[in-house]
């Protein structure tokens, strides 16, 4: 039985409707492809002024053959009770409904109708696709949080069990953990690893220290695939080296879709059939390809909700080489809220802090993790996971090597912990500014 399929049917996703539609989309030619999504703007659009009375309100300027007038709605707009948001004819009992991670700093409810959900899945398993993982065969194992209290936890196991997969919690990265995993891997046909980057990155550690690689004990596992947070090239290489396997780089949200996934050819492509991505800058005008801007995205399908030019709140770069059928990402730099603002007027990506500090700090196997913050204009705290805690001179290579690559006149403190705060989800926020 094919099981995982079985279970979206049972809640009301019609998965094989939804992979019907979707490889008829992808079997369109690259003319028709680009009316049909030009057709569907305008029809979600149309279809939540007529029927959504909080799109109404802010849609009011809105010229249906002008795309440019369609406004911006950022995850601000979307802070009110969700049945003030939905359209005629939904309610939460008829849709599919969840919460953002809150990783920017601005949670939410947020809603899908069942055929929008439907069609998110068979996008996701369509892309799994591209390294042989099938969900109702495929069995997976998963790097994420899980709830801690009873009804919740069993809740996840009993979704695991359906979805074929073994949970690992991120929640405990210890050493003892980590050998109860080994355990697992040896006696598991697992044929994919799936999860959060930081948590996944401190197992392949793990194995480096053991001098093991997973696919050596698990033989049947195929692919690596990661989300949620950034992957570095260092730790892409780690985890490829002691898995034995490819790795993979997903980028998705919660309240949309799958966003970008890395190809067979190493390229970072946009999901360009359910939804529309654009790049734009601080007036809200499109970029060329190539510039660097804000992420904002509209879902073709969600006739619950409208997710229409929503800003993500994440700042990116779609490859010269993109085209209209298939955008490449080619650049993902944080989120907007994670910006250094330096006592010179300089900004930068939080994300430069940390690929500067990343090598100086991980070279000597001692630290396992770190995250970055900015407390004042020209100050900034490590907090850091360690074996010891890091000598003066090290932590003076560290100073110097961040004032060499930002500006003179910042302080640096650190911060040896036995453990970093992760969110309730599980995810680790790299860097955070305090700065108002």
């Amino acid at each position: 039985m094919r099981l995982f399929d079985f279970s979206l049917k049972v809640n009301g996703f019609d998965i094989d409707k939804a992979k019907k539609v979707l490889a008829e989309i992808q079997a369109k030619s690259d003319l028709d492809f680009e009316t049909y999504i030009k057709d569907q703007k305008k029809a979600i659009i149309t279809y939540h002024l007529e029927h959504n009375s909080f799109y109404k309100t802010l849609g009011t300027s809105i010229d249906i053959n002008d795309w440019d007038s369609v406004p911006i709605i950022t995850k601000r707009h979307l802070q009110q009770p969700l049945e003030q948001r939905l359209s005629d004819g939904f309610t939460p009992k008829n849709v599919y409904i969840n919460k953002t991670s809150g990783s920017s700093g601005d949670p939410f409810i947020f809603a899908k109708d069942k055929w929008c959900h439907a069609l998110t899945w068979a996008e996701i398993m369509n892309r799994f696709g591209w390294y042989g993982i099938d969900f109702n065969t495929s069995k997976q194992a998963r790097f994420y949080g899980i709830p801690l209290d009873k009804k919740s936890y069993y809740k996840e196991r009993i979704k695991d069990y359906f979805s074929n997969r073994y949970r690992f919690s991120v929640f405990d990265l210890s050493d003892a953990a980590f050998e109860k995993a080994l355990a697992k891997f040896k006696k598991s046909e697992f044929d994919f690893i799936n999860g959060y980057t930081s948590s996944i990155v401190q197992f392949a550690k793990f194995l480096k220290q053991k001098d093991l690689v997973l696919s050596q004990i698990c033989p049947n596992l195929k692919v690596c695939i990661v989300t949620s947070e950034m992957l570095f090239d260092v730790d892409k290489s780690l985890m490829e080296t002691y898995f034995g396997v490819p790795v993979v780089n997903e980028y998705g949200a919660s309240e949309l879709d799958l966003i970008a996934f890395q190809n067979l050819k190493d390229e970072w492509q946009v999901n360009s059939e359910t939804l529309y991505i654009e790049i734009l800058d601080i007036n809200d005008n499109v970029l060329p390809y190539g510039e660097e801007g804000r992420i904002v995205v509209t879902s073709l399908s969600n006739k619950a909700h409208p997710f229409i030019r929503y800003d993500l709140g994440d700042i990116g770069v779609l490859s010269k080489d993109s085209t209209f059928r298939k955008p490449i990402l080619k650049k993902l730099i944080g989120r907007t809220n994670d910006i250094i603002v330096l006592p010179s007027g300089k900004k930068a990506a939080g994300l430069t802090f940390y690929y500067i500090t990343k090598s100086v700090i991980e070279n000597d196997g001692n630290v396992l993790e770190f995250v970055v913050e900015q407390t004042l204009l020209d100050a900034f705290k490590i907090s850091y996971v360690g074996k010891s805690e890091l000598s003066e001179a090290k932590k003076t290579v560290i100073t110097n090597e961040v004032i060499r690559y930002l500006e003179p006149n910042i302080t640096i403190t650190f911060e040896w912990l036995e453990k970093l705060h992760r969110s309730t989800s599980g995810k680790l926020k790299q860097f955070t500014s305090h700065l108002k």
